[in-house]
Parts: C-alpha cells; sequence; structure tokens
C-alpha cells in the first residue's frame, strides 16, 4: 500500500512493516510475521523491482512479531539485518522479560492472535546473523536512515528517521491502535518492559522533523512527531 512518494506499508492496522522505494534500491523498516513474506512479494512486484533490490532491513526491535520474514530474506536473498545491539539476542532467541498483558478486551484480543495465527506468527524464525547499530548510526542503505534509540519497549527498540521518505518509523515505541483493546488513538504501546523510560524516550522523537509517524501497530500518523507525542502524553 503506498502512504506517500518513495513510502510503503506492508500488512495493515494489526501488524504493520515499511518498504522505502529509493532511487537506488529498498530499505525495509521491520518484517512483521513470517506469513507477511507474501505483502512483502506482491508490494516489490507492484513497484516492479527484484527482491534483490532490497539493500538492507532495520528491526525497530526484536519482537517476534517485528522479525517475521527477516531470516527468510537474510538466508535466501543475502538481506543484511540490523538490529540495535540491546536487542540482539532478543531477535536472536526470543528471550524477553515477561510483561503485564494489561487491559484487554475478548475480541479485539480474539482477532489479534487469530491474525497472528493465519500469519504464522505461531512459530517465529529467529534470525541468525545481524548487524548490530547504535543510537546516532546513519546506515549506508537506500534514504540513509538515521537511528533513534527510544528505551523503553525493549533495551533496543529504536526509532528510524528517512527524510527522504519525510517518515519517521517507531515501532512500537507507541501505538495508534493497542491490539489488546482494540481502542483507536495514538497511546503508550502494550507489552513494554519499561513504561516509564518509554514515555521519556518520547522526548527523542518529538526532537524528529518529519511529516509521517509509522507504528507498527494502528494507523499511520499524518503529522509531527512533537504533536503524537503530545497525544500520547496526555492518554
Amino acid at each position: 500500500m503506498k502512504l506517500a512518494p518513495h513510502l510503503h506499508r506492508l500488512g495493515n492496522d494489526i501488524v504493520a512493516s515499511y518498504l522505502v522505494d529509493a532511487p537506488d534500491g529498498v530499505t525495509l523498516i521491520d518484517a512483521g510475521m513470517p506469513g507477511h513474506w507474501s505483502d512483502l512479494q506482491e508490494e516489490m512486484a507492484s513497484l516492479g523491482r527484484p527482491l534483490s533490490d532490497i539493500k538492507g532491513l532495520i528491526l525497530t526491535h526484536g519482537d517476534s512479531d517485528h522479525i517475521g520474514f527477516a531470516e527468510r530474506l537474510r538466508a535466501q536473498h543475502g538481506v543484511p539485518v540490523f538490529v540495535h545491539a540491546a536487542d540482539a539476542e532478543r531477535a536472536r532467541t526470543g528471550e524477553k522479560p515477561k510483561t503485564p498483558m494489561g487491559p484487554a478486551k475478548l475480541g479485539p484480543m480474539l482477532g489479534f492472535f487469530a491474525y497472528g495465527i493465519r500469519k504464522k506468527a505461531l512459530r517465529p524464525i529467529y534470525v541468525k546473523e545481524a548487524t548490530e547499530i547504535a543510537d546516532g548510526d546513519v546506515l549506508d542503505l537506500p534514504g540513509a536512515p538515521v537511528i533513534v534509540g527510544m528505551p523503553g519497549h525493549s533495551p533496543g527498540s529504536i526509532a528510524v528517521h528517512i527524510p527522504m521518505a519525510d517518515a519517521v518509523f517507531v515501532g512500537d515505541a507507541l501505538t495508534t491502535r493497542h491490539m489488546l483493546t482494540g481502542r483507536d488513538g495514538a497511546q503508550p504501546a502494550p507489552f513494554t518492559d519499561e513504561p516509564a523510560e518509554a514515555l521519556a524516550s518520547l522526548d527523542r522523537l518529538a526532537e524528529v522533523t518529519a511529516s509521517w509517524v509509522l507504528p507498527g501497530h494502528g494507523a499511520p500518523w499524518h503529522g509531527s512527531p512533537a504533536d503524537i507525542v503530545s497525544v500520547v502524553r496526555s492518554d
């Protein structure tokens, strides 16, 4: 789904990842669930580009609903995968602390898990090899992605700012649709390791200049990072 020039979304409001189409190739941000592989193939075909045009995949963090097809893309097509050093072990093994589930409603929660079953999320495929990145890095990938450290949801959560797409990709640093309650609107994400740290990290997001804020769950936000941070903080 095309959002704007250079900017495409894979998946939907339940689970989303993103594609930046630049003249020198494609950069992916997150990999959804394993079953989103077909979404990736369809989107690349719609652009008239082979999978070999994908130059790199950046993970906003190492949770299983974001690493989806990453290992398949790496192993079968040689695409490098990038993850913050603090989340590298999570992406490789799935090891993470148990966090309180928090509020939930039966319908939305069942909808999320049913979608996960359809997209083969019950058997996550972990990433065997990844390049570790850090806050402030500018990656040598199409669009020159800038890494913004956003610890809280996980130790290695990041936002990815790609100026040519006028967008910042935030993973689960916030959400615009709570996947367990179904509530729409900008708000903190569930299953966050350190909620207070995640809220504090939003100060860094508010400093980014972009017209799109793109979460891993929920609708795209067409507006400034500072504005969405204000909404989340007023939640």
